[in-house]
């Protein structure tokens, strides 16, 4: 069969590759299994309830949870009857709930638990036109989403079959607010044929198939998950939810994963994690194993010597093997994006067998524009890779990076004149990225075109390189580069607070709070000498003159960090502006 629209994707995985475990989550610590034949039953049951409850072509439903098989149930449910699913983190604000709820003008909502469901009921007190809001978990208080379903039959499936058919590839499959950096949420309106086209140009480049499984563990609200998941499907990869962030680790060692999708601070979290490991070594089986990350550091997918490659065969029997065995021994490649890799990460997990396809996309394009390939000869580290099948890059005369392609957004919901800003006349979506390419066709992403500053000597600086290349160090969690106007760059440093504790430990420093250790002479020099490290690689423009270390983690509670957690530079400035202005007194 066709795949024109995405609900099509779940028939297709039963006539090719069905699954006995196509969706798998815990419950009661026993892995839950369910096949694609049960999978489809209940989407269709769904479906019939929404239909039952009144629901109607291209009305907006949200869902509020984390994943679960729950969640992909619903939003296939939503789109066999012609209906828009409004996906939502479940760590945005009750303020961002309210905005959204009101602007897509939602008339269901979806939520896992009662502390979503509390918070929910807050963002929807003064808000008209919602019919109901549903919990995926028993909620004492709250209406069970098999309350939709309840009086719907299988025997009635074939009266969706016309309802299924009046969806068109292109209508509109969901609405995803992205919270950026600044101002209100903007509803990115995506098509069947948006998210279809993107996984069909993506598929040739996916080393998975129906033999395997994948761990799900990133946001599905967000569209990077969501659209592998759908290739996942058309592979007929069994995927497995995560039962939480903290539990990956032991979820990775059950499930024995063989794709699964991350974002960088993952990857560096296991990796400073493993590190650590290492130093608690001696002797001999110390040597080694920096040895090994050493020769890991100098890995080049293009370009290895013989001599090369047998040390690393030795360092792989040695060391390597138990980084592979921690993440369930079966990993054939993951999936990078979201934010910029550090090619050190590249390297040295390449360099142990654990193929990292670092890629590139927006929201808006649905989200892959480019990504480094599986194999080696077509990964170029420090780059996003190739573009995919039938997409097109180029790059503008002031280095902004232009997409055009099926994969392209509709449009955002309700502003025509940020669409129109943003998409100009003959289908070039302007990404608001700085970049170039390596080797003709390996792009290479260099900055954010609006976070670039211009000093008072009138040099550019590119902010997230900088940031990038500091959070490198193990007692630096988060940092930003300041200086727009000035005769120099500043950085405001946030520490990773458990690595500073283990730093004091290990210094014979007594650990009282954290703002007073940030205060301590002790803990400022450390810092100070990670920068001046950190300053040998930059151009003299660009280094870092003044600095401050923060008693305080910037959060998206606290509004300075977006959903996918991106700076808010406005904000961030706005809350340390005595300290910036001190920069430059």
């Amino acid at each position: 069969m066709e795949l024109r629209r995405v609900f099509d994707i779940l028939p297709y995985q039963l006539q090719n590759y069905p699954q006995e475990d196509c969706l798998a989550a815990k419950t009661n610590k026993q892995w839950k299994k369910q096949s694609t034949q049960e999978v489809i039953d209940a989407v269709n049951l769904f479906s019939l309830g929404l239909l039952q409850a009144g629901i109607k072509k291209e009305d907006r439903i949200a869902i509020v949870s984390m994943n679960r098989p729950e969640w992909l149930i619903c939003d296939h449910g939503i789109q066999q009857v012609g209906a828009v699913s409004v996906p939502m983190y479940p760590t945005i604000t009750v303020d961002d709930y309210k905005y959204i709820f009101r602007d897509a003008e939602v008339r269901l909502i979806f939520v896992s638990d009662k502390s979503l469901y509390k918070k929910v009921v807050a963002a929807t007190a003064d808000i008209e036109g919602i019919q109901g809001i549903y919990t995926f978990e028993p909620v004492p208080e709250a209406k069970h989403w098999s309350e939709i379903w309840a009086q719907a039959n299988l025997a009635d499936v074939a009266t969706l079959e016309p309802v299924k058919a009046s969806v068109d590839p292109q209508d509109l499959l969901t609405i995803i607010y992205t919270s950026g950096t600044t101002g209100n949420p903007k509803g990115v309106m995506l098509t069947h044929n948006n998210l279809i086209s993107n996984c069909l140009s993506a598929r040739p480049y996916v080393p998975v198939n129906h033999n395997h499984r994948a761990l799900s563990f990133l946001p599905l609200c967000h569209i990077y998950e969501r659209m592998l998941t759908a290739v996942y499907m058309q592979f007929g990869v069994s995927i497995y939810f995560a039962e939480s962030m903290e539990a990956i680790g032991d979820n990775l060692k059950e499930v024995k994963p063989h794709i699964f999708a991350t974002v960088p601070r993952l990857l560096e979290k296991v990796y400073d994690k493993i590190v650590s490991k290492g130093k608690d070594l001696t002797g001999v089986k110390k040597s080694l194993f920096f040895w090994a990350i050493e020769l890991g550091l100098k890995y080049d997918n293009q370009n290895r010597s013989a001599f090369y490659n047998m040390q690393l065969a030795l360092a792989n029997k040695l060391i390597f093997s138990k980084w592979r065995e921690a993440l369930g021994g079966n990993v054939i490649c993951i999936a990078s994006g979201g934010a910029a890799l550090q090619p050190r990460l590249a390297r040295v997990f390449w360099a142990g067998q654990i193929r990292v396809m670092e890629g590139y996309g927006l929201t808006e394009t649905s989200p892959i524009i480019a990504f480094n390939r599986h194999n080696p000869d077509e990964n170029v580290i420090g780059t996003v890779g190739p573009a995919i099948d039938n997409v097109e890059i180029k790059i503008a005369e002031d280095g902004e990076i232009l997409t055009r392609s099926a994969s392209v957004m509709k449009g955002y919901y309700k502003r025509p004149e940020l669409t129109a800003e943003v998409i100009d006349a003959d289908g070039w979506f302007h990404t608001g990225d700085i970049g170039e390419f390596v080797q003709g066709k390996y792009l290479k992403i260099t900055d954010r075109k609006k976070e670039m500053f211009k000093t008072s000597g009138g040099k550019y600086i590119a902010p997230q390189p900088i940031e990038n290349k500091l959070k490198e160090s193990v007692l630096i969690e988060q940092a930003m580069i300041v200086g727009e106007s000035q005769k120099f760059a500043s950085a405001l440093i946030v520490p990773s607070y458990p690595d500073l504790k283990e730093w004091c430990k290990q210094n014979n420093i007594s650990y009282t709070t954290d703002a007073e250790m940030v205060k301590l002479k002790e803990v400022r020099d450390v810092y100070r000498q990670e920068i001046v490290k950190f300053n040998k690689d930059l151009a003299q423009w660009e280094q870092i003159k003044k600095f401050e270390v923060l008693p305080q983690v910037w959060s998206i509670e606290s509004g300075e960090m977006t959903p996918k957690l991106s700076l808010k530079r406005k904000i961030i400035s706005q809350n340390n502006r005595s300290v910036i202005d001190g920069f430059y007194k």
